[in-house]
């Protein structure tokens, strides 16, 4: 356990340090994003535009991470055990790709219909079986959709088969 804390100082020092603009805590082993994070980057939270929380052991994300990088584009959550995002994802202005790839979600994340920058959803290997078509042919910017690997019912897969503006992967 305390490898794993050093480790996640290090990479956030790093970004803080550096000023990077990316925050890469995947396979850390975390079971939440830590409070104390949100502290060491208040500094440079507006700056990041990339974070990676890929492959953890997370249940759940704080609506505090979509209200404290606010210029986030890029969110990559894949390989943890979600099963539902906050309402506070739909209030990012700027996220252009979200990456829910291996987790639990049984339900497809609506507020995702929301985000009017957003270009590309992946929810590869989930336990989805319905897909709200029509939200996704309104989104402006939606360009790539994956869902293969879920359980998806036969009407979903039937309106998935239609031209789309986007891709999608089946």
């Amino acid at each position: 356990m305390a490898e794993a804390v050093a480790n996640v100082a290090r990479r956030v020092n790093a970004t803080v340090e550096e000023g990077k603009d990316y925050l890469d805590l995947s396979n850390c082993k975390l079971i939440s994003f830590p409070d104390g994070v949100f502290k060491v980057l208040t500094s440079v939270s507006k700056d990041i535009r990339v974070i990676t929380l890929a492959d953890n052991e997370m249940k759940v994300i704080s609506s505090k991470l979509f209200s404290t990088f606010t210029n986030l584009r890029e969110l990559d959550l894949q390989g943890n055990v979600l099963t539902k995002l906050p309402d506070a994802v739909a209030e990012m202005q700027h996220l252009t790709s979200i990456s829910l790839a291996k987790n639990s979600f049984s339900v497809f994340p609506d507020k995702l219909t929301e985000i009017a920058t957003l270009e590309r959803i992946n929810l590869e290997g989930n336990h989805i079986t319905e897909i709200p078509v029509d939200k996704l042919c309104e989104m402006p910017a939606l360009k790539w959709l994956n869902v293969r690997a879920n359980p998806l019912d036969s009407n979903t897969l039937s309106a998935l088969q239609s031209p789309r503006s986007f891709e999608v992967l089946t």
